[in-house]
């Protein structure tokens, strides 16, 4: 009971020393139960609207995907006859059932020409007005469609494009392009997570989607009363025999919900891992603020030790004080990740993903994580500064010696360090020098943690060394206020470690992905212009696939020479060892493609895969299955039939683009998949005539003006979308990684406070001796913005180490140049300056408005 007294008095009596690494805490939980809550509010959203929009049991096609998305090669969803309608309705225990036809694989456009399909990502869905989606739309606004001149939208989209009754919209699919009018607008009953959805008759959806009718994407069947939806299958599987896909409501929405879960799943730990990162430096936070509490307690520590508090209670007392702090700091954080996870709600609404607070989940274990994370880190930071507390003895405590300096731990602190940098180091070399990725990738997980731990635990070493450097440098230029500065950087090297450690982390990883990000970008550009012989690439941003309507406006543009087509499918690979490999890629196009991407071959020319019945293979797949030029492959293709393919050529399996491709001509696969299997264009190469470049990059946009979702590009466009692409991916987790920093500057700011703090009375004698409050601000600036420096160097140093070994592994596929950006690493180096002088402002303020007669009397 005594030491939760002492431990009270203590901690409210420095609260005012708490509060940042409070906030640390608070942060840190936020951002964790925030990623939770966020989550698991999507996860709660999309089963709901999978659990709405799924009928009692769905029959579809038996190659259509589990979760319904229309993704066939030839850009038409898979389609069941109508006559299955007819036999699902004869099932026993059939109350009704409902042909349907919808596509995913479709664009919108408004009358001119721009597209409706949701910026954030969504799909964009056209499909036929039916009893199971009027349980989940309301029609607010004129009339459902019946004709082919009408079309339903749905009210989000309305709303975000200004779509009026009696506007032109038109909607192009792989049949062509079919113009109507909005008859009628409907809103959501549930929420909407973002897509875009238009409703048409059954006939025209049959019509504009399929190009056939008497068919259909799907038959919605609802059960009669006292039926199972497993009792309903059951019954309809007897009906139709076994050629068709049968699934239960809840089998649909746990399809749906598992393609939507691997995207969900890398954003809920990637979030969480960046949370993991802020925890890390907020130990360094924490384990500095108690390091110096307990230091400036050490007097009473000595009294506290005098009259019979033993070393344990005292350790105690530090202990209950850091779980204080864990508690109150992760009961905020709590509540605000509550508060962070709405407020990324909001932000998904601006993107175009409607996500309703009504729908906001809070799982008991949420709070549960987020308390216990943030109670056991804080706890677990102050355990070495409590031991070290319970070690100092009554008489050195009373006599005001501080904290006992332990020069043994100081050099086992230095030899430890050393070696696990060298180890780290040692394992980065090997990484480095790697035959295989994979291999390489071990070493450098390793290389990157002992590395990491290196320099934390030999800080205070490199501190004394760096901070004289900087000071050399940068200090020595003001004078004794500059020297000053200095020796207070230098006075506790290893609270200057751990300060500079807490920056040194985040900025390690901005430079080491900036180093990838740059060399990735590097590599692509270089081998575009070594590889690519064709002048312009048209291909859909998305991964859609290119309509024939679009593949003939591109080929009669006028001042183009020649188009390259190139498409892509799957197919059984038999191979001369035996060997079956299942579902393989195989790369179609026309022969000119030789021309057009210059493929690095290994044997053989691969002009000559475009042959009749030929083909070739990458390197790796040829050694594996013991493939030479000559080789015949049994190529069984999906949709298709088999056919023996020669292999003509053997490519390089590394490389940045098409990298173990295997190819064979668009006229082989049309021998041996019928014409309307035929997959569409992934893509298309087109080359101008002499002198014509710049014409016909005009001509190509203006042709594909009425297919607004497909993008011409010639190389300098294609580079620049490239780098645009990765500094997209790159600025989200310079954002994420924004929190480290965040929590490092704190640390700073708390360092600092508290460093002034423990020099009252020294503050005091230099401002009565002439210290002008001015020139003991600009001190306590230099001395953070030093510190802050020492940081962003062993940050910036060991990130570019840990880059350069990565792009070492990525030359083993092909991405073989090195590109250090040094104006981002200028640049966040000089950025750090500012943050040493962001964070000294409010301590170097409040010693600035210290009392000189109150400072020289503290004790």
């Amino acid at each position: 009971m005594t030491v939760l007294k002492t431990s009270m008095r203590n901690f409210l009596a420095h609260k005012g020393r708490m509060a940042l690494s409070a906030v640390a805490v608070l942060l840190s939980v936020a951002f964790v139960c925030g990623t939770l809550v966020f989550t698991d509010t999507m996860n709660t959203t999309f089963d709901k609207l999978f659990a709405a929009t799924s009928s009692d049991v769905t029959v579809s096609d038996k190659d259509a995907s589990d979760s319904g998305q229309t993704t066939s090669g030839n850009g038409k969803p898979p389609v069941i006859p109508a006559s299955v309608l007819d036999e699902v309705r004869r099932a026993e225990g059939v109350k009704s059932a409902e042909g349907t036809v919808f596509s995913t694989s479709v664009t919108v456009v408004d009358a001119d020409k721009d597209s409706l399909s949701p910026t954030s990502g969504g799909p964009t869905i056209v499909g036929s007005w039916n009893s199971n989606d009027a349980r989940t739309m309301e029609i607010t606004s004129g009339a459902a469609p019946e004709g082919g001149d009408q079309i339903m939208v749905d009210g989000d989209t309305a709303d975000k494009h200004d779509l009026k009754l009696g506007d032109e919209i038109g909607v192009i699919s792989a049949v062509g392009t079919h113009t109507a009018k909005i008859s009628g607008i409907a809103d959501f009953t549930v929420t909407n997570p973002g897509a875009a959805i238009f409703y048409m008759d059954t006939a025209t959806a049959q019509r504009t989607l399929v190009g056939e009718s008497g068919v259909y994407t799907n038959v919605n069947v609802t059960a009669a009363p006292g039926v199972s939806d497993d009792q309903l299958k059951k019954n309809v599987v007897a009906e139709l025999g076994a050629g068709y896909k049968v699934l239960t409501a809840e089998e649909t929405a746990e399809a749906n919900q598992e393609s939507l879960g691997d995207f969900m799943g890398v954003m809920k730990y990637a979030m969480l891992g960046f949370a993991g990162i802020a925890f890390l430096v907020g130990i360094f936070l924490i384990i500095n603020t108690f390091s110096m509490l307990v230091a400036q307690r050490t007097r009473e520590i000595g009294l506290m030790r005098a009259i019979g508090s033993s070393r344990k209670q005292v350790n105690r007392s530090v202990l209950v004080e850091a779980l204080l702090l864990g508690v109150l700091g992760s009961v905020l954080g709590v509540g605000a990740g509550v508060g962070l996870a709405i407020g990324l709600m909001e932000l998904m609404g601006q993107m175009g993903m409607e996500l309703s607070t009504d729908d906001l989940t809070v799982a008991w274990t949420t709070p549960v994580v987020g308390l216990v994370l943030g109670v056991v880190v804080t706890v677990l930071a102050a355990y070495l500064p409590a031991r070290r507390a319970g070690k100092i003895s009554p008489m050195a405590a009373l006599r005001d010696a501080g904290t006992p300096a332990d020069a043994k731990a100081g050099w086992i602190r230095a030899v430890a360090g050393l070696v696990l940098t060298g180890a780290g180091g040692f394992a980065l070399y090997l990484a480095g020098t790697a035959d295989k990725a994979a291999d390489g990738s071990l070493w450098l997980g390793l290389g990157v943690v002992l590395s990491l731990i290196g320099f934390v635990v030999v800080g205070p070493v490199l501190a004394s060394g760096m901070v004289r450097v900087l000071g050399a440098i940068l200090l020595r230029a003001f004078g004794p206020v500059g020297r000053m500065a200095e020796r207070n950087a230098l006075r506790n090297p290893r609270r200057t470690g751990a300060t500079g450690a807490a920056l040194m982390i985040g900025l390690a990883l901005v430079a080491c992905l900036s180093v990838v990000g740059s060399s990735m970008v590097a590599s692509a550009t270089e081998e575009l212009d070594k590889a690519v012989g064709t002048d312009f690439i048209v291909q859909h941003d998305r991964g859609a696939l290119i309509t024939p309507q679009a593949v003939e406006a591109v080929k009669a543009a006028p001042g183009i020479d020649r188009v390259t087509e190139y498409k892509w499918t799957e197919a059984d690979f038999t191979t001369p060892d035996g060997e079956t490999v299942k579902d393989t890629a195989i790369t179609a196009a026309d022969p000119t493609y030789a021309t057009d991407l210059r493929v690095e071959t290994v044997a053989g020319n691969l002009a000559d895969a475009y042959k009749p019945d030929s083909m070739s293979v990458h390197e790796d797949f040829a050694k594996d299955h013991d493939v030479r030029i000559g080789s015949e492959i049994e190529v069984a293709f999906t949709d298709g039939t088999t056919g023996s393919l020669t292999v003509r050529a053997i490519t390089s399996s590394k490389g940045v683009i098409d990298a173990g491709a295997m190819y064979t001509s668009i006229d082989t696969l049309a021998t041996y998949v019928p014409a309307d299997k035929m997959p569409l264009d992934q893509l298309l190469f087109a080359s101008a005539q002499d002198g014509q470049k710049d014409a016909a990059y005009k001509a190509l946009k203006d042709a594909l003006g009425e297919f607004p979702q497909y993008e011409v590009r010639d190389q300098t466009d294609y580079k620049e979308a490239l780098k645009d692409q990765i500094g997209q991916l790159l600025n989200m987790i310079y954002g994420l990684l924004a929190l480290a920093i965040i929590v490092a500057i704190l640390g700073v700011v708390n360092t600092l406070a508290l460093s002034v703090v423990e020099r009252t009375r020294e503050i005091g004698l230099m401002r009565a001796i002439g210290l002008s409050r001015r020139q003991l601000r600009r001190m306590i600036r230099m001395e953070s913005v030093v510190i802050a420096l020492f940081g962003a160097l062993l940050g910036l140093g060991l990130g570019i180490g840990w880059g350069a070994t990565a792009q070492q592994l990525l030359a083993l596929e092909g991405l073989k140049v090195l590109d250090i950006p040094w104006p981002t690493i200028t640049g966040v180096f000089i950025g750090s300056a500012f943050v040493g002088l962001f964070a000294a402002l409010v301590p170097a303020f409040r010693a600035g408005r210290m009392n000189v007669l109150n400072a020289i009397a503290t004790d």
